[in-house]
C-alpha cells in the first residue's frame, strides 16, 4: 500500500515530465527501461507479531486465524497492494489484530499473496471469488474490517453477495474517488492509461512491487518519520528500535500484482469511479450500493495522504443503510497511522470493537 508524504513530489519529479506531451513518451520509456533492467535483491518477509495459524491456503491468498471465540466471526481484509498483510500485525503496541482479539469473536485475516506470471490475468472478479471461498470457510457470514483497498473490496463483496457480511468497518478506504483528492487519485487522474500498460508490459504482465517502489519510494524510512507515523509515545529512543526494524522489514518486502487487476483498478476504479457511479460489474452483476443495508463504520485519518477522508465518508451517501446505523470517525494521523498508530489503536479501535458488539442479540445481515 503506497504511503507517505513524498509520493506527490516523487511522482512529479520523475514521471510528470514524461507525461507532459506525447513527444516525451520515448523519454518515459527510457526511464522505465533503466529501472526495470536492474534486478531487485530479494528481501525477507516481515514476521507476524501475534501467534496465528493458516486455516486455508489458496493460490492467491491465505486465511489466517488469530483467535478462536464465540459468535459471528470477524474477518479482517488487508489491502492487496505493494506490501504485505503484516500491516495489520506489525509489532507489539502496533498490531490491529492484537487489539481486535478483545472482541471475543473468532478472528481471521485475509493475507493476499504476491502474484506469479501465470496469474497475470487475474482481475477483481477473481479476488471477490476467493473472498467468497474464505467467508464460506468460516461459516458463511462474518463481520468485516477492510483496510484501504480491502475496504472497497469488502464493499463490493457485500453488494454482490447480500447476507454474507454483517457489520462493515471501512478504514481509510477509497470509495468515491470524485468526492475528494489525494496524492494517489491525482496521479491516477493525470497519468495516461497507456503508461500504466507500459509498466505492466515491462513487468512481464505483472505490476512489480519492487519496481514500483523504486519509482516513487513513498514510505518513510527515517526513524523520526516512522516514529511520527506510528504515533510512538515518548522519544525515538533505543526502545523504539525493534519496532523501527519491523517497519523497515515490512517496507522492504514487496508484492507483485497481476497486471489485469492493476489496470482494472487504475481504469475502472480510479479513472472512471465506477463503484461510486453504480456502473461496476462484479461477477456478472452490476453493483448497486443503494441496496446495501449493512451497518457501516467509516474511519478516516485527518492527514491521510493516500485516501482523502471525503473519499471514505462519501460511502454514507451511496449506500441504503439508514443514517442512524452509519458512523463517521475522523482521527489524527496519516494513512498508515489508522492501522499502526499506537494512539489510534489504544483510543479509537476499542470504540470500533464496542460498535461491532452492540447490546442485545445481533441479527445477521438480511438479504436485499
Amino acid at each position: 500500500m503506497p504511503g507517505g508524504k513524498a509520493i506527490n513530489d516523487d511522482w512529479t519529479g520523475l514521471l510528470a515530465p514524461s507525461f507532459a506531451a506525447a513527444e516525451a513518451g520515448a523519454s518515459f520509456m527510457r526511464q522505465m527501461s533503466d529501472i526495470f533492467t536492474g534486478r531487485a535483491a530479494p528481501t525477507p518477509e516481515a514476521a507476524w507479531a501475534s501467534a496465528n495459524e493458516i486455516v486455508l491456503e489458496l493460490h492467491s491468498a491465505r486465511l489466517r486465524r488469530f483467535a478462536e471465540g464465540a459468535g459471528q466471526p470477524l474477518l479482517v481484509c488487508a489491502p492487496f497492494s505493494m506490501h504485505g498483510a503484516q500491516i495489520a500485525d506489525l509489532h507489539a503496541n502496533h498490531s490491529l489484530m492484537q487489539v481486535l482479539r478483545a472482541s471475543g469473536a473468532p478472528l481471521y485475516l485475509v493475507e493476499w499473496l504476491s502474484a506469479s506470471v501465470g496469474q497475470s490475468g487475474r482481475r477483481i472478479d477473481d479476488y471477490l471469488a476467493d473472498l467468497n471461498v474464505m467467508v464460506e470457510e468460516i461459516g458463511g457470514c462474518a463481520d468485516f474490517v477492510g483496510l484501504c483497498q480491502g475496504g472497497w473490496l469488502g464493499l463490493m463483496f457485500a453488494a454482490r453477495f447480500p447476507g454474507k457480511l454483517g457489520r462493515l468497518v471501512l478504514a481509510g478506504a477509497p470509495v468515491d474517488i470524485a468526492a475528494g483528492e489525494s496524492a494517489i487519485s491525482a496521479v491516477a487522474e493525470a497519468t495516461p492509461l497507456e503508461n500504466f500498460r507500459d509498466l505492466v508490459s515491462m513487468g512481464g504482465g505483472l505490476a512489480r512491487g519492487a519496481h514500483a517502489t523504486r519509482l516513487w519510494r513513498p514510505l518513510p524510512d527515517a526513524a523520526e518519520e516512522v516514529h511520527r507515523l506510528l504515533q510512538g509515545d515518548g522519544t525515538c529512543d533505543q526502545n523504539f528500535l525493534p519496532c523501527l526494524e519491523a517497519f523497515r522489514t515490512w517496507r522492504a518486502h514487496t508484492l507483485d500484482l497481476p497486471g489485469a487487476y492493476y489496470l482494472e483498478v487504475a481504469e475502472s476504479f480510479y479513472k472512471n469511479n465506477a463503484l461510486a457511479r453504480g456502473t461496476f460489474v462484479a461477477l456478472g452483476k452490476r453493483l448497486d450500493l443503494r441496496a446495501l443495508r449493512n451497518p457501516i463504520y467509516l474511519l478516516a485519518a485527518r492527514e491521510d495522504e493516500i485516501v482523502a477522508p471525503a473519499q471514505t465518508f462519501a460511502c454514507a451517501d451511496l449506500v441504503g443503510t439508514p443514517p442512524g446505523q452509519i458512523v463517521r470517525r475522523l482521527v489524527d494521523g496519516e494513512h498508515l497511522s489508522l492501522f499502526l498508530g499506537e494512539r489510534n489503536l489504544r483510543e479509537v479501535w476499542p470504540e470500533v470493537i464496542r460498535w461491532l458488539k452492540p447490546p442485545g442479540q445481533r441479527k445477521r445481515a438480511q438479504k436485499s
